[in-house]
């Protein structure tokens, strides 16, 4: 650490070495503020700030009049590719459930027509599933799909399977299109993921392509506490995607 290196910025440093060296693990709870002091030789200002800014880094978890402990990382799942939510549980040694909320077939309507790219569409299947790991909510997903695409899609038995294998099984996916927004959830997703009006949530949306025609359209809603979204890509040297 260089000696012009802010004091708390040193804590900070020692703290994370610690973490991500596995001498602390999840759970653990870490030197409070008064150990800090002492053991640093600063001021309780600054060991404040260490713990603060790690905790609003999510490194860290913090309980008033308990202690501050380290918070397990959030799960990741792929910005880029299509991943049954399932399979990325069960790689993490966790145990994978769900909610079935909503499945039928819904009138289509111009937007969704536009959104299909298929103004004679007149129907779509439409299902809203909470995926859970451990128990926890960490997905909300809110699909529409083409049923001319996959016709036997709302014949599935939704607590064995998830909507992503089903589709990745009937049909070949030609094309993506992704967008994320952050977003604060909405009454219905802040009941449904047991999550408060106040926690931030990421929003992937995703469009498939199969055989040029528009499977599905889905909303992928995760709370930014519990869950990151990576991608990972060899490029060009210039920065593109190789081919």
């Amino acid at each position: 650490m260089s000696d012009a290196q802010p004091l708390y910025a040193k804590v900070k440093d020692h703290i994370l070495e610690n973490i991500r060296s596995g001498a602390w693990a999840t759970g653990r709870r870490v030197p409070s503020e008064n150990e800090l002091v002492e053991s640093f030789r600063i001021s309780r200002m600054t060991a404040n700030r260490a713990l603060r800014e790690l905790t609003a880094e999510g490194f860290l978890s913090r309980v008033p009049g308990v202690g501050t402990f380290v918070r397990e990382a959030p799960a990741r799942s792929s910005l880029m590719e299509l991943r049954n939510i399932a399979e990325e549980i069960a790689q993490r040694g966790h145990r994978y459930s769900s909610r079935l909320i909503r499945k039928g077939v819904i009138d289509s309507n111009p937007a969704l027509a536009e959104e299909f790219e298929d103004r004679g569409l007149k129907q779509l299947f439409h299902i809203i599933i909470v995926h859970e790991e451990n128990g926890v909510p960490v997905q909300l997903e809110d699909r529409y799909v083409n049923p001319t695409v996959v016709p036997d899609f709302l014949e599935q038995d939704f607590a064995d399977t998830t909507p992503t294998a089903v589709l990745l099984a009937a049909t070949p996916v030609d094309e993506l299109e992704h967008t994320v927004e952050a977003a604060l959830p909405s009454t219905e997703q802040q009941r449904l993921l047991g999550i408060s009006a106040l926690e931030p949530c990421l929003a992937l949306y995703r469009r498939s392509w199969s055989r040029g025609r528009v499977a599905t359209a889905v909303t992928l809603t995760y709370p930014a506490s519990r869950y990151a979204l990576y991608s990972r890509h060899r490029t060009s040297a210039r920065g593109t995607f190789s081919q």
